[in-house]
């Protein structure tokens, strides 16, 4: 009885596992060229462009590489949540639609989650070894983006870039 169960069991997954290949979420890939690029507003060394396309695109920008098991469902579902996740949080396509404080603040977080080692994310450096940051690409970020900030703040009023108090 119980191998009757099991057997069936199996193949009802089995069929659901077949079933859901068929079914395809639009890739994260465009062609379309991105005028509000990061690298449209402000200036990127050409090291650090090749860090953050090596580490931080696949989850931050509109071209995101996909590797061979990327076809198999559920995983691909699994990779879009973070690419859908990690766009939202900061999309290097779109950073020049960015409020000046938001830049601001978005400049300040890469350097904190870069320092902390918080990013890449661990469960995308399983997979992605390469995109692990060096202690000398952590200094190169870290660098840029001070001077980002400090181009930032060159050229806005300070009260432009602190988050406003609402008082109640």
């Amino acid at each position: 009885m119980f191998k009757k169960i099991l057997k069936r069991t199996l193949i009802v997954l089995l069929i659901v596992f077949i079933a859901i290949q068929f079914i395809r979420p639009e890739r994260n890939i465009s062609d379309k060229p991105m005028p509000d690029h990061i690298n449209k507003v402000y200036v990127v060394p050409e090291e650090v462009g090749k860090i953050l396309k090596s580490s931080c695109y696949d989850c931050h920008s509109y071209n995101t590489y996909y590797p061979w098991y990327a076809e198999i469902q559920p995983v691909r579902w699994w990779l879009d949540e973070h690419i859908i996740d990690g766009k939202g949080d900061l999309n290097f396509d779109e950073f020049g639609t960015y409020s000046i404080r938001k830049q601001y603040r978005k400049m300040e977080e890469i350097n904190d989650l870069v320092k902390k080692d918080e990013m890449p994310i661990p469960s995308y450096l399983w997979t992605h070894s390469e995109a692990k940051l060096s202690d000398q690409q952590k200094q190169l970020i870290s660098g840029w983006v001070t001077a980002v900030r400090d181009t930032i703040k060159a050229n806005y009023p300070p009260d432009s870039l602190l988050k406003k108090k609402i008082i109640p």
